[in-house]
């Protein structure tokens, strides 16, 4: 017998999808180049960045994209907790071992709100 998936799941993915498509058109307007989206690391310890985006000057930026439809618990950015950020600098780490000369890099959360209103969290963590 096979699980049945919870009908809110693909209402919930379809929303995700809408808001990391939200923060591209945003990245792409500001002039910002896709290089991967929705990375995946193999295995099940793994994790996911959902944008990788080069800036002109060649700095390599890791896009979490985040929605809520408040800010009642402080936000889509305050999800991006120290345990999510462990989790995207792992994956950052994982990706970056097929480069040989490292380019400058950073991490930057999108928050997508209420009326789709973007906010562009530049250098939102360290990665160190």
């Amino acid at each position: 017998m096979q699980a049945k998936t919870p009908k809110n799941a693909t209402t919930t993915r379809l929303l995700g999808q809408r808001a990391e498509d939200l923060a591209w058109t945003h990245l792409q307007q500001a002039g910002l180049q896709l290089v991967q989206r929705n990375y995946r690391t193999p295995g099940r310890g793994g994790g996911e960045i959902d944008l990788i985006v080069r800036e002109g000057d060649g700095t390599l930026v890791f896009v979490e994209v985040r929605m809520r439809s408040s800010a009642q618990f402080g936000g889509a950015a305050a999800s991006v907790n120290w345990r999510k950020q462990k989790r995207l600098i792992f994956v950052a780490r994982f990706y970056l071992k097929q480069w040989t000369h490292l380019p400058p890099c950073r991490f930057d959360v999108i928050e997508v709100g209420p009326e789709q209103a973007v906010n562009w969290l530049q250098g939102a963590f360290d990665g160190g």
